[in-house]
């Protein structure tokens, strides 16, 4: 069996659907010219996906504006099966009233602290994998 044997790519469609069914992913961006991923509590909107953080943090400073990557994943460790979505895009501040207040209400950041300030990272680009071992008892 090859590796890809037991990972299959999902589409865009299943993706986005699959982001609406966990809280936490992890925003990627780049911290003083190296990698850095932070997790957030989240929310799967239309055309990306939406955080709250701190304004003026190290977040909203690192990633407003800039190109960042998003993950979310969810496995079960007893079936040896999950998948995994990584989007890429533009992250920008939420100004639109009725996207803030969708948002305010989805989103209950775990983090301490105000959390006032609302980014969206675009799906410009999304992509996923959903990942298993064959069944054991079919291989013997």
């Amino acid at each position: 069996m090859t590796p890809d044997e037991s990972s299959l790519p999902l589409s865009t469609e299943e993706c986005v659907r699959l982001l609406g069914t966990v809280p936490v992913g992890r925003v990627v961006f780049t911290e003083h010219a190296l990698p850095a991923a932070r997790p957030v509590n989240f929310t799967a909107l239309a055309d990306g996906i939406a955080f709250r953080t701190r304004a003026g943090g190290t977040l909203d400073l690192a990633v407003r504006g800039s190109v960042v990557g998003f993950q979310a994943d969810a496995y079960d460790p007893q079936q040896h099966t999950g998948w995994s979505v990584l989007v890429v895009g533009h992250a920008e501040e939420v100004t639109d009233p009725e996207t803030r207040r969708a948002v305010a209400h989805a989103v209950r950041p775990w983090a301490g602290g105000q959390r006032d300030r609302m980014l969206k990272v675009r799906f410009d680009r999304v992509t996923g994998r959903r990942v298993g071992l064959p069944d054991l008892a079919a291989t013997r």
